[in-house]
Parts: C-alpha cells; structure tokens; sequence
C-alpha cells in the first residue's frame, strides 16, 4: 500500500460507523473558508477550494464502490461547481480588494441585491431544483431512494451553488440561501450517513446567522455610493 492509498483510505470508527478523515479534514477546510467569508477575506476562496476537492472525494467514492455509504450526486457534483465559483469569487473579491482606497482589510462591501438581480436568482433557483431533481433520479435509477430524496439532493445542490454565487457578488441573501440550504442538509446527509458533514452543517447554521448579523451590519455601516454601487452590479 503506498502513501497515496493509504491517505484516501484512511479513517476512524466512531459509533460502528468508519468515517474517511478526507471527510473530516474537508470540512474543517470548509469551516475556516466560512469563516473566511465572515470576515470577508480573499483567502476564504482558496481554502475553501482545498475543502471541495477532498470533499468530492467523498461524496463521489459510491460510484465506484458497492460498499460504500449511499452517494449524494448533488453533494458529489456541488463540489465541482463549488470550485468553478470559488474561483470567480476569488478573481473578484481580489479585484475588488486592490480597488478599494480606504485602507480597508475586508475584500468587499455587502449589499442587498437589487429587485431585478433577486427576481433571476429566484427564478434560477427554481428552474435548476426542477432540472437537477430529474437529473438525479435518472442517475440514480439504480439505488433504492424515494423520489423526496432526489429533490432535496437537487435543492442542497442548486441552493449551495447560488449561495456561493450571491457570497462572490457580496449580497446578504447568501447567508439566507444557506440557512435554507442547511435545514434541508443536515438531516439528509445524516439519514444518508455522512455525520461530520451532518454535524459541520449544524455548525455551519449558529456561524450562518452570526454571519447574516455580521454582513447586514456592514451593509449599513459601510453604505456604498452610488456610482460605485452601479459598477458593482456589473
């Protein structure tokens, strides 16, 4: 067995049940990107990028293995997605942290979206849990899930991507996708038998309303002028 194996396999047990520690190390990259993304640091971005791909990793080992827990293709295919964003947050929050000419350690300004940017993002929101939800079921045709699991796999998925989005562009709605996304997550990766995620998740939600307080705050402390706020919608 090589270094390489033996890292991918390795893991604890923890009431009969073996947990990957690739599952426990992603999320605890995961939890210093949230709180990255309280603070409004770049290298939230990053870090946060380590976390999904040990995450995927994870979450996608049940395609391979019939031993393996039931998989979570919304959870598998999230982390690709998670990536891709990750990186446009990282572009933008970067550029915006070298544009900012008040002395300012945060990346970037919240705000709430604007009526038209709110209406999209509710309309994506639910075209894609329609989309992802057949999606899923075709894929997982084989398995023995009832029909209300693949739309929640399909919400967790469609939520936690424009989540991330709405955090890129700096919006408050962000931590509100997130709670929604968490009440949905963390019993179905508990039923499912992911339980560090499950119990990250939970986590996840005290650090989520603290983040909303935390954002909402700024957002009205640090006002945004206008013609700078009509760049940033851009």
């Amino acid at each position: 067995m090589n270094l390489l194996t033996w890292l991918y396999d390795a893991h604890v047990t923890i009431a009969g049940h073996a947990i990957t520690w690739r599952e426990i190390i992603g999320n605890g990259f995961g939890f210093a990107s949230a709180i990255g993304g309280l603070r409004r640091r770049v290298w939230a971005w990053p870090v946060g990028i380590v976390g999904n791909v040990l995450l995927f990793s994870v979450f996608i080992a049940a395609t391979f293995d019939a031993q393996a827990q039931q998989p979570l293709f919304g959870q598998a295919g999230r982390q690709v997605f998670f990536i891709i964003t990750s990186v446009y947050g990282w572009w933008r929050w970067n550029e915006h942290r070298k544009s900012r000419h008040d002395g300012s350690e945060h990346a970037i300004t919240p705000r709430w979206a604007t009526a038209r940017e709110r209406t999209a993002y509710l309309l994506a929101t639910v075209a894609g849990v329609l989309v992802m939800q057949w999606v899923f079921a075709v894929i997982g045709a084989g398995w023995p899930a009832p029909r209300w699991y693949y739309w929640c796999d399909a919400w967790i998925f469609v939520g936690s991507m424009l989540a991330t989005f709405a955090m890129a562009r700096g919006w408050n709605e962000f931590w509100l996708a997130w709670i929604a996304v968490d009440l949905v997550g963390v019993p179905l990766l508990w039923h499912s038998g992911y339980y560090p995620t499950a119990i990250l998740f939970i986590v996840y939600g005290a650090l989520v309303v603290y983040g909303f307080v935390v954002w909402l705050r700024a957002s009205r402390e640090e006002a945004v002028p206008a013609p700078e706020l009509e760049e940033a919608r851009a």
